[in-house]
């Protein structure tokens, strides 16, 4: 009976325990799928993290410096291993290629420990030292307003670079707490998992190493601010003093360039004599140009240094009056260094319709000294030879210059027309035209050659034939034949007369070869006139 009893109650509390034994597992089941689902958030979260952190230079310079470390501690080692292999008294080979491995895997080490060198020691030192300030500049003329201003933007690009990595080291700071919290959580959930010990550890040691940091990096940017403001203040109130002075100049020197302007104006429209035109309208420019000086030294002489500021505005002031000697001033330069005229160089120059032909004798700071030669032009145009001609350098720039001697090349081509009849032997007269022409220039031509080859590797030369040329041309009168032929530029006119005689007299000896002129023919009534007119044009004929 009892038997029965104790089984009854022990059927009864098995059923009674069931039900709760079920609840357990299942509420287990849902416990285990929650905390899943909370471990997957929160690798989520990490990594996200993560991803905000890479390439952030805080995270790289302290991974830069955790490496340093750690391949010095690798690299002691090897010492020590080298060292014990060293002592060994065997001298096997295994012996050798090990030890031979680990000096070649300590001088890898070393070489990157060289290249990792600033992390050795406070590798935050470089980024939490802000860029050094220099000396703000002051602001005592109009030039050094331009300095000023790009020394203000530069210490504003200073400042905003610092607010910047102070911004970066707290962001890297704050996403290190929320890691260290959410790696805290995970270990919770997940206690067995070793990962995220470890991840925790690093970044626990990360945050630790730069927190610290956080401190002393706001109180070094509040007072690297307030010096950088400080100056910025100071600089901005140097430019709007100097800024007031600067309009307050021009003002002045604006009025008299007024007053300047209208008494040139009354002077062209009321002063008829261009002589005293001339000397008025230096006069005032030359006065305008003291007026100015005066009133520079008043402003800004108060120190020497202002005087490379007074002499720029000063040769600002001579550039407006006295252009033409200023643009003779830089054309002296163009032709000192340009040295495409010298002295000594046979030249020609135009001016107003008229040509001058002459050798450069000086060349001074505001003209060029030419002697006229007796030349072609000359004899052709002037009929006055042996002057000296001043020529301004500013001619350079609107005019053009012929140059006859240039880098040693002193020869020309010259040429020389004669008119034979249609019925003549052209040919022969060509010929003899020719060889004459080649007899006398033959010098010439070789030295122009030579000059020529020489000057192929400064210039693009094609054609440097330098023999005669012959051409025969029609004309109302006959056949015009042109020799050309190299000759002396200093001495055109002599060579042009010998060959010139030489023709003639050589075409005289010739049968065949009729010199041709200007002819015309008259009719008449009378039978008598008729005669003599037939006589006469015999007589000439017979003189040809």
């Amino acid at each position: 009976m009892n038997i029965k009893i104790i089984l009854f109650f022990i059927l009864t509390f098995c059923l009674l325990g069931l039900p709760s034994q079920l609840n357990a597992e299942t509420n287990e089941s849902k416990k285990t799928e929650l905390n899943a689902e909370n471990i997957q958030e929160l690798i989520s979260e990490k990594n996200n993290i993560n991803d905000d952190l890479k390439n952030n230079i805080w995270i790289t310079v302290y991974e830069n410096y955790k490496n340093y470390q750690a391949l010095q501690n690798k690299k002691n080692t090897l010492d020590k291993e080298i060292t014990r292999l060293e002592r060994k008294s065997t001298n096997n080979i295994e012996r050798k290629t090990n030890l031979k491995a680990l000096q070649n895997e300590r001088d890898g080490i070393t070489n990157k420990l060289q290249l990792l060198g600033e992390y050795k020691d406070e590798p935050f030192k470089k980024l939490l030292s802000p860029n050094s300030i220099d000396t703000a500049p002051t602001v005592d003329n109009p030039l050094e307003i331009f300095s000023a201003l790009s020394f203000r933007e530069k210490l504003k690009s200073d400042q905003d670079e610092y607010e910047q990595r102070y911004k970066s080291l707290t962001l890297v700071v704050d996403n290190l707490e929320r890691k260290e919290q959410v790696l805290k959580e995970l270990i919770k959930l997940d206690p067995n998992e070793k990962k995220h010990k470890d991840e925790y550890k690093k970044t626990k040691e990360l945050l630790d190493t730069l927190r610290p940091f956080v401190e002393v990096f706001r109180t070094t940017q509040n007072v690297y601010g307030k010096k950088i403001e400080e100056m910025k203040i100071n600089i901005t109130q140097g430019i709007a003093q100097e800024s007031k002075k600067l309009i307050t100049v021009s003002i002045i020197l604006g009025v008299l360039f007024g007053l300047l302007l209208l008494s040139k104006y009354l002077m062209r429209r009321y002063l008829v004599d261009i002589e005293r035109f001339y000397t008025l309208n230096k006069a005032l420019n030359l006065t305008f140009v003291i007026f100015v000086i005066l009133i520079l030294l008043f402003v800004y002489i108060e120190n020497v240094n202002y005087l490379i500021t007074i002499l720029g505005f000063a040769s600002a002031g001579i550039a407006i009056a006295l252009k033409e000697w200023f643009m003779s001033v830089i054309g002296w330069l163009v032709i000192f260094f340009g040295g495409s005229i010298r002295v000594g160089d046979r030249v020609r120059f135009f001016k107003d319709g008229a040509e001058y032909i002459g050798d450069i004798i000086d060349i001074s700071l505001l003209r060029i000294t030419i002697l006229e030669d007796v030349t072609l032009t000359t004899f052709e145009r002037n009929r006055r030879a042996g002057r000296v001609i001043y020529i301004p350098n500013n001619y350079i720039f609107t005019n053009m210059i012929a140059n006859y001697t240039h880098s040693g090349l002193d020869t020309v081509w010259d040429g020389i027309d004669f008119i034979v009849t249609f019925d003549s032997n052209i040919s022969k007269a060509s010929t003899i035209a020719k060889d004459i022409a080649q007899k006398y220039s033959k010098g010439y031509a070789e030295n122009t050659r030579k000059h020529l080859n020489k000057l192929r590797r400064h210039y693009h030369l094609k054609n440097i034939s330098v023999e005669p040329r012959v051409f025969t041309l029609i004309t109302p009168y006959g056949m015009k034949i042109s020799v050309w032929y190299y000759t002396n530029s200093y001495s055109t006119l002599p060579l042009r007369s010998t060959i010139s005689a030489s023709i003639i007299n050589n075409i005289k000896k010739e049968n065949d070869i009729y010199l041709a002129y200007p002819a015309q023919s008259i009719f008449m009534s009378n039978d008598n006139q008729k005669n003599m007119l037939s006589d006469q044009l015999q007589e000439n004929k017979e003189s040809i």
